[in-house]
């Protein structure tokens, strides 16, 4: 028997869920706690396992202090965007802002006032990105 892999849509939500906890500086026992739940099927709700269902998605929406629509933001769609539709973030952009490393990285970015410093933060960073001994 196949292991079914998870639904982009549920991935991608559950990925957002894992963001905004995180944002909040909730625990995965918080959360579950908050919900009535186990934080292990909060796990699998954020690795996209399980899917979230609607009356559920409501109340991580309200715990976490979200609109519902929070977590379908940048959701892949399958189709090409129309008219003056800005494109979707790329998955790695979200999997990124989901990771503890991404969060802290982004919250002292944005605190950085001086647009040149944040310029020269980002040359930095793609230097080191390109560097042989990189990968």
């Amino acid at each position: 028997m196949t292991k079914k892999s998870p639904n982009p849509i549920d991935k991608h939500v559950g990925s957002r869920v894992r963001m905004r906890r995180m944002m909040v500086g909730m625990s995965q026992e918080k959360l579950g706690e908050s919900l009535g739940i186990t934080f292990q099927q909060i796990q699998k709700y954020e690795k996209g396992t399980n899917r979230i269902g609607a009356s559920r998605l409501q109340n991580i929406s309200s715990v976490l202090s979200v609109p519902v629509a929070f977590f379908f933001e940048g959701a892949p769609t399958g189709t090409a965007g129309e008219g003056f539709a800005e494109d979707a973030s790329p998955a790695y952009v979200s999997d990124f802002l989901a990771t503890s490393e991404g969060l802290a990285l982004t919250r002292a970015f944005t605190r950085i006032a001086d647009p040149k410093v944040r310029r020269r933060i980002v040359d930095l960073v793609e230097a080191l990105a390109e560097a042989p001994d990189a990968g």
